[in-house]
C-alpha cells in the first residue's frame, strides 16, 4: 500500500471512490504514467483504469497527454485539491440553476401529476420508511412544517431544542404566520433559555417538568397525519449513522402519538 489508511479515509471524504482513490495515490508516486503501469501499481483493473483516469481528470486531479501511447501526469496535491474544489462549487451552481429552471417548466407539472396519480392508489398507512442520516432527517422535518396547516406538536429534549431553534426556526415562523397552532414540550433550564425564549415567539412552549427524568427524546406530528421521531442518542452516534422514523399513518399520528403529546402536554408547566 502506497498510502496509509487515513489518506485513503481522508479521500473517499472527498468523493473519491475507491478505484479513484488508488489510481490517483499511484499516479502522485509516478509522477507521469499509463494505464498499463497505473493498473498494475493499483491493482485496478485495465478495463475500468481507463474511466477513472477520465473521471480524474474531470475533476481536476490529473492531465491527460495527447501521446501515443496516452500519458497521464500527476498534479501537485494542493492544486489538484484547488482544482477539484473549484470544480465542485461550478458543478454545484450548474445543478442548482437547472433545478431551480425545472421548478419554473412545464416538465414540473407533469412530474407533479404523475406523483399525485400515484399518490391515489397508496395508503396513508404505506407511507413510511427510515431515514439515516441527521441531515436527511433535518430536512424531512423541514418539509412536514411547510406542509403544515393547522397544528404542530412536539416533544423535544434540551439539545433537540436547540438545534430547533437553530435549523428550523424560520421555517416555524413561516408556519406560525400561516395560522398553525405550534406546540412545544421540552426541557427549560439555563443552558436554552435563550432558544427557548426565541421559540416562544411563534410557539406556545411548556416545560416537561416531571416527565423531564423520563424522556430523552422526541417527536414531532403534523395534523395529526404525519409523524417523525428520532430512534438513536444524539450523543453516542455519529450524524451520518442517526436513524430516524417517518410515517403519514393517520391511525399512528391522530390514536397514538397525539394522545402521548396530550398526556404529555397536560402535565407540563407553561414557561
Amino acid at each position: 500500500m502506497i498510502a496509509s489508511n487515513k489518506v485513503y479515509d481522508i479521500l473517499k471524504g472527498i468523493g473519491l471512490n475507491l478505484y479513484e482513490r488508488k489510481i490517483w495515490v499511484s499516479l502522485l508516486a509516478r509522477g507521469t504514467s499509463n494505464v498499463g503501469e497505473l493498473s498494475q501499481i493499483s491493482k485496478v483493473p485495465r478495463s475500468r483504469s481507463y474511466d477513472i483516469l477520465q473521471s480524474l481528470s474531470d475533476k481536476g486531479f490529473v492531465i491527460i497527454q495527447n501521446s501515443k501511447p496516452i500519458k497521464y501526469v500527476a498534479i501537485e496535491p494542493i492544486e489538484a485539491l484547488e482544482r477539484a474544489k473549484k470544480k465542485m462549487q461550478e458543478n454545484i451552481t450548474q445543478k442548482t440553476e437547472r433545478i431551480d429552471d425545472l421548478k419554473k417548466s412545464s416538465s414540473m407539472k407533469e412530474l407533479k401529476s404523475i406523483f399525485n396519480k400515484g399518490m391515489k392508489i397508496i395508503s396513508s398507512e404505506d407511507m413510511n420508511g427510515s431515514i439515516k442520516g441527521r441531515h436527511l432527517h433535518r430536512q424531512q422535518i423541514r418539509t412536514m412544517i411547510k406542509s403544515a396547516n393547522s397544528k404542530i406538536n412536539i416533544i423535544a429534549t434540551q439539545d433537540e431544542v436547540k438545534e430547533m431553534h437553530n435549523t428550523h426556526y424560520e421555517t416555524l415562523k413561516n408556519a406560525k404566520d400561516n395560522g398553525v397552532d405550534i406546540k412545544i414540550a421540552t426541557v427549560s433550564n439555563s443552558n436554552n433559555k435563550k432558544e427557548i425564549n426565541k421559540l416562544k415567539e411563534i410557539a406556545n412552549v411548556r416545560n416537561l417538568g416531571t416527565h423531564a427524568n423520563q424522556i430523552d427524546g422526541g417527536f414531532f406530528v403534523v395534523d395529526g397525519k404525519e409523524i417523525i421521531m428520532g430512534l438513536t442518542n444524539s450523543k453516542l452516534v455519529h450524524d451520518t449513522q442517526h436513524v430516524a422514523f417517518w410515517s403519514k399513518s393517520n391511525h399512528a399520528a391522530k390514536n397514538i402519538f397525539d394522545p402521548i403529546f396530550n398526556t404529555v402536554w397536560t402535565g407540563s408547566k407553561q414557561i
